[in-house]
């Protein structure tokens, strides 16, 4: 039995924070400028009391009412996130309930961002190839919205609050439908993209939740999202490319072998940098950030999903899949669409 994508389901969050609203509020940042460094038009935004479960939650029903597969055969739900609902309990056990999966179903959590997608489809592959899973449901979804400070540009006009719902079946097969993977961390960039408040490393206090301003127009506390931009960029274009070649080189084949890439979709920019670097065909290359906006751990199957509605990618195409962000932690995969 090998392990194979059989659906793909994503949700925006309902509330939508456009270009227009944030050329708006920053002196000096035009539509024109947010779109063309972004290439982000729409971005989604939890409400208040809306929860990145809340998103996965819709995300899994999509799938599951589709008819794509019964509730009753799910038998693995893996939810990464890094918003859960609590420390503890689990929020995938919270979710099995709410779902309506059996109680014969395991479920998981698992803090990563930007490569988590990947790392769950590696998780999955190998509960379902050593008999352990036959249906794993997998969720991805975030509300750094939650984090970030309203004056804080450099992370508002990219970052989107979504999710997905990816449904991995065993299937009757001998050749693999996905995979190789190979993994990479360093985690000396930790503080680079991080949440410094709000764990037991700092507990949150009267201190950590008081806005400071960092640079001219722009507050941030110790319980916001912070990025130092520049450095993950050095990080992805020192670190992706050796991942495409590893890829490569542990699936025996060349960048013309490779039907579709599809990266995580950091921002336009980045991305434009990353494809030339690689060499790697426009026509063949994935930047359909605008109307989802960079949704970390679901960016690639909101990516997926979209191709193959637009006839982008067909069945038979052999794909790239590749993840990086925060950790610093990376992530690729070689898919073929069934």
């Amino acid at each position: 039995m090998k392990a194979a994508i059989k659906a793909i389901r994503s949700h925006l969050a309902p509330n939508h924070l456009t270009n227009e609203q944030l050329a708006s509020e920053y002196k000096g940042w035009g539509v024109e400028k947010i779109s063309g460094k972004t290439g982000i038009s729409v971005r989604g935004v939890a409400g208040p009391d809306e929860c990145a479960s809340d998103l996965g939650l819709t995300a899994a029903n999509k799938l599951l009412d589709a008819g794509v597969i019964s509730r009753e055969e799910i038998d693995f739900l893996m939810f990464c996130t890094q918003s859960p609902d609590y420390f503890l309990p689990t929020t995938a056990c919270i979710m099995q309930t709410k779902l309506g999966l059996p109680t014969t179903c395991g479920a998981m959590d698992y803090n990563l961002g930007c490569s988590g997608f990947v790392y769950g489809l590696g998780l999955a592959k190998g509960l379902i190839e050593t008999g352990q899973a036959t249906n794993i449901l997998l969720i991805t979804a975030d509300t750094y919205h939650k984090y970030i400070h309203p004056t804080d540009r450099s992370v508002r006009t990219i970052f989107s609050d979504g999710a997905a719902a990816t449904l991995i079946s065993a299937v009757d097969q001998e050749e693999d439908i996905l995979g190789p993977f190979v993994f990479g961390t360093d985690g000396t960039g930790f503080e680079q993209l991080i949440v410094p408040a709000g764990g037991h490393r700092k507990r949150c206090s009267t201190e950590t939740c008081v806005a400071k301003e960092v640079t001219p127009g722009v507050f941030r506390a110790e319980e916001n999202l912070y990025m130092n931009g520049p450095d993950v960029f050095s990080f992805t274009l020192n670190s992706v490319p050796p991942l495409i070649r590893q890829i490569l080189e542990k699936s025996k084949i060349t960048v013309d072998d490779v039907d579709y890439f599809v990266f995580h979709q950091a921002n336009k920019f980045m991305l434009e940098r990353l494809r030339k670097k690689t060499d790697i065909p426009e026509n063949k290359f994935c930047l359909n950030l605008e109307s989802y906006g960079n949704t970390v751990s679901s960016t690639i199957p909101m990516a997926l999903e979209l191709a193959r509605q637009n006839g982008e990618i067909k069945v038979g195409d052999r794909v790239m899949l590749a993840g990086f962000g925060v950790g610093y932690s990376w992530a690729a995969t070689m898919l073929t669409i069934t």
